[in-house]
């Protein structure tokens, strides 16, 4: 009874092709949960444990998956609300500076910018 180096090889073979096929199930699985958690913040959700209510079967890897993920969201926040913060109308601009502008002087201007500069104090007095 001697080993066929050729058996060995392709049961090498097989078990190779199932981790790998588990390995890209992992990560995809992963990648799924990462832009889930991204969209979920992008759209505003209070609590990210919301998002073990998304049923993630109709979503795949691709180009479309952002796209199928907003949209999910989108449904997500019609259906359940609460999970979600309130819309905010007010604005996320920064509050204005408390020191006033600080005047160019004259030994920092240009020949040209002095004279305007010049001129216009002479057409306010």
């Amino acid at each position: 009874m001697t080993d066929d180096p050729t058996d060995d090889a392709a049961a090498r073979l097989a078990a190779l092709e199932a981790k790998l096929a588990t390995v890209e199930a992992d990560a995809a699985a992963r990648v799924l949960q990462a832009e889930l958690r991204a969209e979920a913040v992008r759209a505003g959700m209070i609590d990210l444990d919301g998002i073990k209510l998304i049923d993630t079967a109709a979503l795949r890897a691709g180009d479309d998956l952002r796209d199928g993920i907003a949209t999910v969201m989108r449904d997500l926040r019609r259906a359940k609300p609460w999970l979600f913060a309130a819309a905010s109308s007010s604005s996320t601009a920064p509050p204005p500076r408390t020191d006033p502008p600080k005047p160019k002087r004259a030994t920092e201007m240009t020949d040209d910018e002095w004279r305007a500069a010049r001129a216009e104090l002479i057409r306010r007095h």
